[in-house]
């Protein structure tokens, strides 16, 4: 079972400067529209691309895309692919931006 983090406990943290391990799984072209950092595997291609997060299962990895429906997607994979520290952004990137402004 993954957890959650909503946006508020995200922008603190960013706003601290903590070096996060962010995976944003929304398309290409929304990442390269507007993103938060974080590497860019979209949901379609995360199965085969997991590795790509490093060998260390344990270390926390927050998933985000729009809204949290794919990040919550990606993270039951990731979970199911043995990564025990993966947190969902619960209201996604769009929380986020309300925050912001």
């Amino acid at each position: 079972m993954h957890g959650e983090i909503d946006a508020a406990d995200l922008l603190t943290r960013l706003n601290k400067g903590e070096k996060l391990t962010l995976l944003d799984v929304r398309e290409e072209l929304e990442y390269s529209t507007f993103n938060i950092g974080g590497k860019n595997i979209p949901l379609q291609g995360l199965g085969q691309n997991s590795d790509v997060l490093g060998p260390n299962k344990n270390e926390e990895i927050i998933v985000i895309c729009s809204a949290g429906l794919r990040s919550a997607a990606a993270a039951a994979l990731l979970t199911e692919k043995g990564y025990t520290n993966v947190k969902n952004l619960t209201g996604g990137l769009l929380a986020l931006r309300k925050l912001k402004h």
